[in-house]
């Protein structure tokens, strides 16, 4: 597979250094991940009535010049980049919040203490959260654009209930009587579905890392996520 030619590390450091298109571009790779940045608001306990402005003003900070500085241009997985970015948002909140009840100064958090690979226990339930809703997010992106390549195949929605996702596999047999195909070619079907699936998957996630030697681990981490399954918070 060859690996996209605007990575997002890339995209980021042209925002960082001005330009409308590539501001326009990267708002909406932020914004794909609205789902899992508010999921993971509801897990860190900000107030449901806060949750969607609090996420507004997020993507709005992730524009800043400053903040798109610290992209590292050779390597970096958007998701820990955005999850990161959101716990250092979040640690500033809440020192802004705190000063504003002592009626003092803002206090300053470290950026290392808030590492994304530095998650306290307490925390670990968020970021499940957020990696899961990001999985499903990734997996939605694919299964539209596998839509959109095999609409013209009239059994598609025959093949659709055999890919990831699906919570109504039916046996085989049944799946090629609907299909009106013989055996042997609704599983033909489903091999080059399946594969087709694979590539624009492994396309989506190429998108949100820093070179292609990640896409491996990313695609490894989103089958765990999906596999882990979090209800929504009590």
């Amino acid at each position: 597979m060859d690996f996209p030619t605007t990575r997002w590390t890339q995209l980021a450091l042209r925002t960082a250094g001005g330009g409308d298109a590539e501001a326009r571009a990267f708002g909406h790779l932020c914004e794909r991940y609205r789902d899992a940045i508010l999921e993971f608001l509801r897990w860190r306990g900000i107030r449901p009535d806060e949750v969607e402005d609090v996420a507004h003003d997020f993507l709005l900070h992730l524009q800043e010049r400053e903040t798109l500085r610290r992209v590292d241009r050779d390597r970096g997985r958007f998701r820990s980049f955005l999850l990161g970015a959101l716990k250092r948002f979040l640690g500033d909140r809440a020192d802004r919040l705190a000063a504003q009840k002592r009626g003092g100064a803002v206090t300053t958090v470290s950026l290392d203490s808030l590492a994304p690979d530095s998650v306290p226990a307490g925390e670990q339930a968020a970021v499940d959260a957020f990696d899961e809703r990001w999985a499903r997010e990734l997996l939605g992106h694919a299964l539209q654009r596998l839509h959109d390549d095999w609409r013209e195949v009239g059994h598609f929605a025959v093949l659709r209930r055999f890919l990831p996702g699906s919570t109504d596999v039916p046996p085989y047999e049944e799946a090629a009587r609907s299909a009106g195909l013989s055996l042997a070619a609704l599983k033909s079907d489903v091999h080059r579905v399946r594969g087709a699936f694979r590539t624009l998957l492994r396309r989506e996630v190429a998108l949100t890392v820093g070179a292609p030697d990640e896409v491996d681990g990313e695609m490894a981490l989103l089958q765990r996520a999906l596999m882990g399954g979090h209800g929504a918070p009590t």
